[in-house]
């Protein structure tokens, strides 16, 4: 079952290879999320927020532990300058890991309260940083530490390190997980993961126009997960979003039609684009890491 493309409109054969098999590059972890692409390395990171770890992959030479303590890392993305961006569950916080290794503090609190657990994270054209903060870190101690919500809801943050300001974007989702923004920027895309842990919470992807580039309007259910949730997400040039499902990765248009779907034999938590030419597909799936080469490249 593990690697079955299944097409439900003509236009996903253009983004798919009929001759190209998924792989599972490493297996081993807990619960495999946050990966992210470094061209200048040709190597992926992600986390494994159990275990307290992220791991690397590396083109031609495998994986290896990256760092063993990572805070039960989540969400990574990387910034302008080629620094990763991580959000930690165990320390509540947004991270930046210079070049020299040396960690900084981007984000832990809001109105002098603790951050809930920061999830995923993207950086936009103008090196703002976008963030959410579900309680999923502080649910229990194994993806980071059972602690009291300070926070009165589960925000969707924007952080401008110029103006050393963070700004609540959006406020009324039940459990904001994944995000990311069109090629364009004119909308930003945030999945609610809600259903995790409530009968018939939500499980859909919203879409948002992006106003003056700083603000959010004109809120809308892009689409509904069936199977599953959507936990982490990507869009290709042409504006289709990639995203993890209970049963793999499904594809839709711009518009929201399913377009076809890449059948996993695990659950699936996030993905990202990479490689050379940013035409591989990197699948983090419960336990293991998979890579898939597309006919399609990653929006930048």
């Amino acid at each position: 079952m593990s690697g079955k493309i299944v097409s439900y409109d003509p236009r996903f054969s253009h983004l798919t290879l009929p001759t190209v098999k998924l792989e599972r590059l490493h297996t081993g972890m807990l619960w495999a999320e946050g990966p992210v692409y470094f061209p200048l390395g040709d190597y992926l990171l992600w986390s494994d927020i159990p275990n307290n770890r992220i791991m690397q992959w590396i083109e031609g030479f495998g994986c290896r532990t990256f760092r063993q303590d990572s805070n039960n890392s989540n969400g990574n993305t990387r910034d302008h300058q080629g620094r990763l961006i991580s959000c930690e569950h165990l320390t509540r916080r947004v991270t930046r890991t210079e070049h020299d290794g040396s960690i900084t503090v981007l984000a832990d609190s809001f109105d002098g309260k603790r951050l809930n657990s920061p999830n995923d994270v993207v950086v936009k054209s103008d090196g703002t940083i976008w963030f959410t903060d579900p309680p999923y870190g502080i649910l229990s101690d194994f993806e980071g530490k059972k602690s009291k919500q300070e926070q009165a809801a589960c925000h969707v943050f924007r952080l401008d390190l110029a103006s050393d300001s963070l700004t609540v974007v959006a406020s009324d989702f039940d459990k904001p997980n994944g995000l990311a923004f069109s090629p364009d920027e004119s909308i930003l895309y945030i999945s609610d993961t809600g259903i995790s842990h409530t009968e018939n919470g939500p499980h859909h992807i919203r879409a948002f126009d992006v106003k003056d580039g700083n603000s959010l309007s004109n809120s809308r259910v892009f689409t509904e997960i069936e199977n599953g949730a959507s936990d982490g997400f990507r869009l290709d040039v042409d504006g289709n979003i990639w995203t993890s499902t209970g049963g793999g990765v499904q594809c839709y248009s711009p518009e929201g039609t399913l377009l076809g779907e890449i059948l996993i034999d695990e659950i699936v938590a996030n993905l990202t684009f990479g490689g050379p030419k940013n035409n591989r597909l990197f699948i983090t799936a419960t336990t293991s890491l998979y890579s898939l080469y597309l006919g399609t490249n990653g929006a930048i």
